[in-house]
């Protein structure tokens, strides 16, 4: 399966989420792989703790690869690299989980047909040893996202892969609407992808939306709050659900909802087992709902007609 995980904005908890959600996968057994195509700033690499791999990263990473500098990108087993303490013992039962991370000075460029080969080419390649393959992509309507839709367009070389779309936005006013029209904007992603030669109702159908930082009113962080601000919480709560409703990425288009997390207010990590069970730094709901999403992930009964 090929998931690309977009957004509008920057700060939506893209990367990391889709890094616990590759995390989540490989525990369950599957062989992931990460291709981290956010062209303007790769951060994959710190998310799971692999400090060094930035460096090496310069000249060999997929910037390069798809610009035709380098033959191969730079392949990372985060299970023998990384210098996360939980990590470093691979769980018993997993499944590989490789990183392909970005040049740190990449930078965003425009794609022609020898970047869409190479892509196409990589991805196929891929496929044959992995059972997931995440492809993290810039903020916005970005060359990175022109080449996806390109790739996997009919006449773009993976058309016949089973693709989905995660598209993050955070649980303000803000993101919502920048997330549709992501999506259902002029020039959005189905928009775009028609223009490209896609199906308009299966490019709709493979796209989920993915809230984060999402606050729980019921858990105990709020339960200090006055009884004026948890009204006005409770009020903003129900207008963003019709504001998202009215603009198609109601509930029913919702794949999950990651809590508001503090670990992740301070960090850009993985969350482990230990994190919640061990440590107890990590609220076990983060934790449950990535597991969720990771599961929803391959599950049809969430992609079915809506």
């Amino acid at each position: 399966m090929l998931v690309f995980a977009a957004s509008d904005k920057g700060g939506t908890g893209r990367s990391v989420t889709s890094a616990n959600l590759a995390y989540h996968r490989a525990l369950d057994g599957d062989d992931v792989c990460y291709l981290d195509f956010d062209f303007g700033s790769p951060t994959a690499a710190a998310v799971f703790d692999l400090p060094d791999v930035l460096g090496e990263a310069e000249g060999r990473g997929l910037h390069s690869y798809l610009k035709g500098e380098v033959g191969e990108p730079l392949r990372v087993d985060v299970w023998a690299r990384t210098e996360h303490p939980v990590l470093l013992s691979r769980p018993g039962g997993s499944g590989r989980l490789v990183l392909l991370p970005g040049d740190r000075s990449g930078g965003e460029f425009v794609t022609d047909a020898e970047n869409l080969h190479r892509c196409v080419d990589l991805v196929l390649r891929l496929k044959r040893e992995f059972d997931v393959i995440i492809v993290d992509l810039s903020a916005g309507r970005s060359y990175a996202m022109d080449l996806a839709l390109l790739a996997t367009s009919p006449r773009g070389g993976l058309g016949r892969l089973k693709t989905r779309w995660l598209v993050y936005h955070r649980w303000t006013r803000q993101h919502v609407m920048a997330a549709a029209e992501l999506v259902y904007g002029k020039q959005g992603i189905v928009e775009a992808g028609c223009a490209m030669g896609h199906d308009s109702d299966a490019l709709n159908a493979a796209i989920r939306f993915v809230r984060a930082a999402v606050p729980n009113l019921e858990s105990p962080l709020w339960s200090q709050v006055s009884p004026a601000q948890y009204a006005w919480m409770r009020q903003c709560d129900t207008q963003l659900e019709e504001i998202a409703a009215g603009r198609g990425i109601g509930k029913t288009r919702v794949l999950s909802s990651i809590p508001l997390e503090p670990v992740l207010q301070w960090q850009e990590r993985l969350i482990t087992d230990e994190d919640v069970h061990d440590r107890r730094i990590a609220n076990v709901e983060t934790w449950q709902k990535m597991g969720e999403l990771a599961q929803r992930l391959t599950d049809d009964t969430y992609w079915g007609q809506l």
